[in-house]
């Protein structure tokens, strides 16, 4: 095993294709770096929890861990849930939490893959208005992040690009299409900002009905698992913070 343990942290859900998404991405990490050790730990409804995987790294003499959570966007989770759980953690532990995942231009590509994928191509971009979905927060820096997003992703080409979330803000996805419709863009495509399935996802799928395009989530598309490893990387890194002992 070469360098610190890599912990991925899920948030979790009662849909079971949720932790299935969560487990491929993992493997897909796995692949493209053998020899580095992954785990995966959930903060609700799945298990491993985060505390059971920490406890068992510990129990078998893991010195160094490097905490990924498995988001978009820092919000609660990333502010508040990951650093109260990792303060629980044997002390024999030392945890580095890195980044979250976005924003990042992997992600665009991994947004731009989905859609190619859901039928679209390079040459449709002009003529295709896109509704960023995101699953939605109270946090306003989250909130500002999916818009700052969206705009630099309309400057790569596209007709249009409008964000929209299925919880906690405004506008809803449903919106967002019928607003691209009013500009005029040939085309609507819906493209989830979501990594695994779930509630919010089915959400966003339901206001993507008058749509010409949905997207599939992101889930482990290559360049979700390449950005995976650089936060990884980037964790690694000295001036990180250090958790615990």
């Amino acid at each position: 095993m070469n360098g610190p343990v890599l912990l991925v942290i899920a948030h979790g859900s009662r849909d079971a294709r949720h932790a299935r998404t969560v487990h491929a991405l993992v493997e897909r990490v796995r692949s493209q770096r053998p020899g580095l050790r992954v785990e995966t730990g959930f903060l609700d409804f799945n298990v491993p929890s985060v505390q059971g995987v920490l406890e068992s790294l510990a129990a078998e003499g893991v010195r160094d861990v490097v905490a990924l959570p498995l988001l978009l966007t820092r919000a609660f989770h990333a502010k508040a849930d990951i650093p109260a759980v990792l303060r629980q953690a044997p002390a024999r532990l030392r945890i580095r939490q890195a980044e979250v995942l976005g924003p990042s231009p992997l992600l665009l590509a991994a947004l731009e893959r989905r859609l190619y994928e859901a039928g679209l191509s390079p040459a449709d971009k002009s003529s295709t208005g896109v509704v960023l979905a995101s699953a939605g927060s109270s946090d306003p820096e989250a909130i500002a992040v999916i818009a700052d997003i969206a705009r630099e992703w309309w400057h790569t080409g596209w007709c249009a690009v409008r964000p929209a979330f299925a919880s906690a803000s405004l506008p809803r996805t449903e919106d967002a299409v019928r607003e691209l419709r009013a500009l005029g863009c040939a085309r609507v495509a819906v493209a989830p900002y979501v990594l695994a399935p779930g509630f919010l996802p089915d959400r966003i799928a339901h206001g993507a009905a008058g749509a010409d395009v949905l997207a599939e989530v992101l889930g482990p598309a290559p360049e979700v698992a390449r950005l995976l490893l650089h936060r990884y990387d980037a964790a690694c890194r000295p001036a990180l913070q250090v958790l615990g002992a």
